[in-house]
């Protein structure tokens, strides 16, 4: 394998297969007219596969709802929820440190269009210590983050 494409890979010791899972992931999963649908599913399937920990915030599950039912309805939202209630993913509650650490990042990279949920997932996979993101955002890679593809997990 090419260096660089090592470089790339996740680790695959046990402590380090946790993946923090995005609105955008969550998007693309529940609809089928989405352009990231397929690869979604192929991610998913694969972190499954290899058992990746999967966790999310209540920030996210908030957002993930509020795209979902504007986007494809009210009951694709009702399904959301009961589905990711169903889960095994860990929904991890934003605390004020980490709403406290997501206004400093805000601050500091003023140059980036950064929501301010997306900071708050920053503040809280680097305060779970999580490096994979499963999501189509690419903001998510601008704070060093790799994001997760079928190939690399």
């Amino acid at each position: 394998m090419p260096r660089r494409a090592a470089a790339n890979r996740i680790p695959r010791s046990r402590a380090s297969r946790r993946v923090f899972i995005d609105t955008s992931a969550f998007g693309a999963l529940a609809d089928e007219n989405d352009d990231h649908h397929q690869d979604a599913i192929a991610i998913l399937d694969r972190l499954v596969e290899v058992g990746y920990g999967q966790f999310t915030s209540n920030t996210v599950v908030v957002e993930s709802h509020a795209l979902i039912v504007s986007g494809i309805g009210i009951n694709a939202g009702l399904r959301f929820l009961s589905e990711v209630e169903a889960s095994r993913i860990a929904r991890v509650r934003v605390r004020p440190a980490d709403e406290q650490a997501a206004l400093e990042i805000l601050f500091r990279y003023d140059d980036k269009d950064f929501s301010f949920a997306d900071a708050t997932s920053f503040a809280l996979m680097r305060r779970l210590g999580i490096t994979l993101a499963f999501t189509f955002d690419s903001h998510f890679a601008q704070m060093g983050f790799i994001i997760a593809t079928a190939e690399n997990v």
